[in-house]
């Protein structure tokens, strides 16, 4: 599979901080590609930086082969890349479908936004479809403040499936949830990995092995491990480092 997204020797400092160290990994549509580590290893500011949300100071970033390093958030966000975000990111106080057309509008060329009426029809068409992927289209006028979390878990990615990303990253959607509220998510993963290139940022490491098709693991901003899950599992250096014996 050729990679939609890739990180070749990515780095990044904050003054004398190494924050992440030379990381590669790429990622594919169809593929569900998680990564672990414990508090502080660099995930989040890897997925800042995939994101453009955070310039790097080293390396190369390319969606389909094209260099995008140093682009903005925006322009990354154009390119077909979504997120979601550890801490809820939602107009609590705007319905369902609300929040998730404001996404697909922000997304949409300016071009377009000249076309008022036919443009309203395909943002609430857009919109809806992606409450549909996530399994939370019954009460599109329900107030997103009322949701379960769970359910504005789901909301979250389908604020992100609204600007019809290639890629998407996911940073920790599954936090506090109960164990049927997990199993709901973990099967909306999979369903997403079809189709999308997703990199799971994830603690749950039950869900994260149901789920991946790939893992790396981090460890003090640098690549510790790679490979398939049963690489991750088999690894003395993953044990000793993260996971413990029990996995």
């Amino acid at each position: 599979m050729r990679p939609t997204l890739e990180a070749i020797g990515l780095s990044r400092r904050f003054g004398g901080l190494r924050a992440v160290t030379d990381v590669s990994l790429d990622l594919a549509i169809g593929e569900l590609h998680a990564l672990i580590g414990p508090n502080g290893a660099g995930k989040s500011t890897l997925v800042n930086l995939l994101a453009g949300e955070l310039a790097p100071t080293g390396g190369t970033i390319r969606i389909d082969g094209r260099d995008v390093t140093g682009w903005n958030n925006q322009r990354i966000a154009r390119a077909g890349v979504g997120r979601s975000f550890q801490r809820t990111n939602l107009m609590q106080q705007m319905t369902v479908l609300e929040n998730v057309r404001l996404a697909a509008q922000a997304a949409m060329p300016a071009r377009h936004l000249l076309r008022r009426a036919g443009r309203e029809v395909a943002l609430v068409r857009q919109a809806r479809a992606a409450l549909e992927r996530v399994g939370i289209a019954t009460e599109p006028d329900r107030v997103a403040g009322t949701l379960s979390h769970g359910q504005l878990r789901q909301l979250e990615i389908g604020v992100a499936l609204a600007t019809q990303p290639k890629v998407l990253l996911l940073d920790e959607p599954l936090a506090g949830m109960g164990p049927e509220e997990s199993d709901v998510m973990a099967g909306l993963l999979r369903e997403l990995a079809r189709d999308h290139a997703v990199l799971l940022v994830e603690h749950d490491m039950d869900v994260v092995f149901r789920v991946a098709d790939r893992m790396t693991v981090m460890l003090d901003g640098c690549v510790l491990e790679q490979g398939t899950p049963a690489d991750i599992r088999a690894s003395a250096a993953v044990r000793d480092a993260y996971l413990g014996h029990d996995v």
